[in-house]
């Protein structure tokens, strides 16, 4: 093996370039070249938009958020949308790639994805491309890997917000609701909602009911309690049914927000507590990478250059009990990983007296 290409596709993620740099460091010490692809899966079509990527081109960019290689979300590639199913990427857009392929004498792609990516990565694996996946999302819910890269540092903007707001609702005895990213999983609210101290939990995988929501913040008022944090993720459903979303690009996945002002007002209106509502958005995604997602990056992206060398295509990188290991990419993008009901998270909210909301 000679040259390999790397990508990164989908959203921005704190620690893409820590991966970058274990591809590149681990690339070099074996004697191989790596070519950055930029713009994601765009970058294939010709005419190919790449740089070739040195160890003296990653230094320093560890702390950096983003990629160096740039991304997008949406384009000729897109081959699954959310929850939906997957659609087929066209013959003529996976022969263009091929071509870029050959042009640029790759011997294998490092795809650096969420679900989507490496849904489309797994197509073109099966169209005869020397594909390895690396997963990375900050909504934690890749199957066949206990984390993905860029979770722990979404998790720490949500406590940072959650300590600021402790503050401000203390004050005016206000109820906070913070929304959070995560999309149709609960991980981002769980974790940072238990990690920042917030009193309430609302997620997409749990049903809850806002009237018991307001009588445990009109409880918490008698006991002497005077200001609630609650924190609601992006993909919990609106009290009504369905999904708060916002108009997006067309072709692009929908766009989830809303639900924090609208489970604000509610409350206001059954609790007569003066309440606000904060968006947290894309602060989750920006900003440098905690140190458990640099050296979590780093070293998946070290084991997808060996896993190319050893001829491991059509496989993903995968955490699993502090091991890197990998797992065949198909096993991580039949389906969501989301919070279980039962699951030993949700057990250790209820167990502290977080409510969510059933």
């Amino acid at each position: 093996m000679k040259r390999i290409g790397v990508l990164n596709s989908g959203g921005d993620c704190p620690g893409l370039n820590a991966v970058i740099h274990g591809v590149v460091g681990a690339a070099s010490q074996m004697g191989i070249e790596v070519v950055g692809i930029k713009y994601g899966f765009e970058g294939l079509l010709a005419p190919a938009s790449y740089r070739v990527l040195t160890p003296a081109d990653t230094i320093g960019i560890l702390q950096q958020g983003g990629t160096i290689l740039g991304t997008t979300n949406k384009g000729h590639f897109i081959s699954k949308l959310g929850m939906g199913t997957p659609e087929e990427i066209s013959k003529g857009i996976i022969e263009n790639a091929r071509g870029t392929m050959q042009q640029l004498s790759l011997d294998a792609l490092v795809v650096i994805g969420g679900d989507g990516s490496l849904t489309t990565a797994l197509q073109l694996y099966r169209a005869g491309f020397p594909v390895v996946g690396v997963p990375k999302t900050i909504d934690n819910d890749l199957l066949a890997t206990a984390r993905t890269f860029g979770f722990d540092s979404a998790c720490a903007m949500v406590v940072d917000a959650l300590d600021r707001l402790q503050t401000t609702a203390q004050s005016h005895e206000r109820v906070m609701v913070l929304e959070v990213m995560g999309r149709h999983a609960g991980w981002i609210a769980m974790w940072g909602g238990i990690a920042g101290g917030a009193n309430v939990i609302l997620i997409p995988e749990l049903e809850y009911d806002l009237d018991k929501v307001a009588d445990f913040i009109k409880q918490r008022d008698a006991d002497g309690y005077k200001s609630t944090l609650v924190v609601v993720a992006e993909g919990a459903h609106l009290p009504e049914g369905g999904l708060s979303t916002r108009s997006g690009s067309a072709g692009a996945e929908v766009r989830l927000g809303g639900i924090g002002e609208i489970i604000a007002q509610e409350l206001e209106v059954r609790t007569g507590k003066d309440t606000r509502a904060c968006v947290l958005g894309h602060l989750q995604r920006g900003g440098q990478p905690t140190a458990l997602d640099r050296i979590i990056g780093a070293r998946f992206g070290v084991k997808a250059v060996k896993l190319a060398a050893e001829g491991g295509f059509g496989r993903m990188v995968s955490y699993d009990a502090y091991r890197v290991v990998s797992v065949p990419i198909e096993e991580a993008v039949h389906q969501l990983r989301r919070v279980q009901d039962n699951g030993e998270i949700v057990e250790t909210a209820r167990a502290i007296g977080i409510h969510l909301g059933q």
